[in-house]
């Protein structure tokens, strides 16, 4: 919680001086006294309220002007709240090592339906964008809600060489930019972020790679960009780390020479697994952007990923004026001191009314 006029709470220094004048009060009523001809017949006649009863009330009171105090200092709480102007880009690797077959048919495919289904679940939602990257990057189609235009492009992908991720990243913040004015392209100088969660801006970048990068920028590099622009980057590493062999028909198949409907015989993975997802890299881009990271080995842990993702990226956090909260619950606490003050005074009053000798 934080304050937006924390110079207000200088107004708090008034119930010292409250509390000081109750005292006085309270010090110079005892002082005059009645002086009557039997103590204890008073005190058997008008039973006094007990110091606890004098208390409560006074501790509500004042407890109710330093909730108020607060609130005049127009207190404000970090809280979740759902965007209504988020764009997510989708940045998918379509490299060659795509065609492995360890997930069934092959990792392209499961990802195009993966992905097929996320951007049909966001509905009238965000809008969504789609960039392929392999050894470069590029806009495949622009943030749009336009689902028929994102469904038929994943249809169409193809495999090339080269695994480019820091510049999947970057491409990715540049079509962002296009459509969200407050995010800064690639090009611009920006200042470091440094305001924590409430800094993130309402958009994201999902990237899924099965592979470590091999050209290009450095995935960090584009991290620390992304980073700077508050733009969150969620990344999925894809695939198991068992060899497979490598199988993608004629439409999926692109950059390796002959093909003729399928390629088939190479491996992916084979000692080291140099050609599977570099889940260290992905964990740092996600720590330094403040996204999450998943593995995702198959098909169901793909898919759950995505699922995942919405709730996530379109929630973003806040800061709300939270003041009417601390006006009411002070109004609350002064009315419940005056209430018990005038409650517990009533029968004190009707004993000495009763004892009044008519003239």
């Amino acid at each position: 919680m934080s304050l937006s006029w924390p110079w207000a709470l200088s107004a708090l220094l008034v119930i010292p001086l409250l509390a000081a004048a109750w005292w006085w009060w309270r010090r110079r009523r005892r002082r005059i006294a009645v002086r009557v001809s039997s103590i204890a017949f008073i005190r058997a006649a008008v039973p006094g309220r007990s110091s606890w009863r004098r208390r409560i009330p006074v501790a509500l009171l004042m407890l109710g002007l330093i909730v108020l105090g607060i609130g005049a200092a127009r207190p404000r709480a970090s809280v979740p709240v759902a965007s209504t102007s988020t764009t997510i880009m989708l940045a998918l690797d379509v490299s060659g090592s795509m065609c492995s077959t360890d997930v069934p048919p092959n990792r392209i495919t499961a990802a195009e339906r993966a992905a097929a289904q996320f951007i049909k679940s966001q509905g009238d939602g965000p809008r969504v964008g789609l960039v392929t990257f392999a050894g470069t990057a590029a806009v495949l189609v622009p943030p749009t809600t336009d689902t028929s235009k994102l469904l038929s492009a994943l249809s169409g992908l193809t495999t090339a060489f080269g695994t480019a991720i820091g510049q999947g990243i970057l491409t990715s913040l540049d079509a962002i930019a296009q459509v969200d004015h407050s995010v800064a392209p690639t090009g611009a100088h920006v200042s470091a972020n440094r305001s924590g969660v409430t800094g993130y801006s309402p958009d994201a970048v999902v990237l899924l790679t099965d592979g470590a990068n091999t050209q290009g920028v450095d995935p960090q590099t584009a991290a620390h960009a992304a980073a700077d622009r508050g733009v969150r980057v969620y990344t999925i590493g894809f695939g198991t780390n068992s060899p497979a062999s490598l199988a993608c028909d004629n439409s999926q198949f692109s950059g390796f020479g002959q093909g003729a409907g399928f390629i088939s015989g190479g491996v992916a993975g084979g000692p080291g697994n140099p050609l599977s997802a570099d889940d260290t890299a992905l964990k740092q881009i996600a720590r330094t952007t403040g996204g999450t990271f998943y593995r995702a080995q198959n098909v169901g842990e793909l898919q759950r990923a995505f699922r995942n993702l919405p709730a996530k990226i379109t929630v973003i956090r806040q800061y709300r004026d939270i003041a009417s909260l601390f006006a009411g619950a002070g109004g609350l606490l002064i009315a419940a001191a005056v209430a018990l003050s005038l409650w517990w005074s009533q029968p004190v009053r009707n004993k000495r009314n009763s004892m009044a000798v008519p003239g």
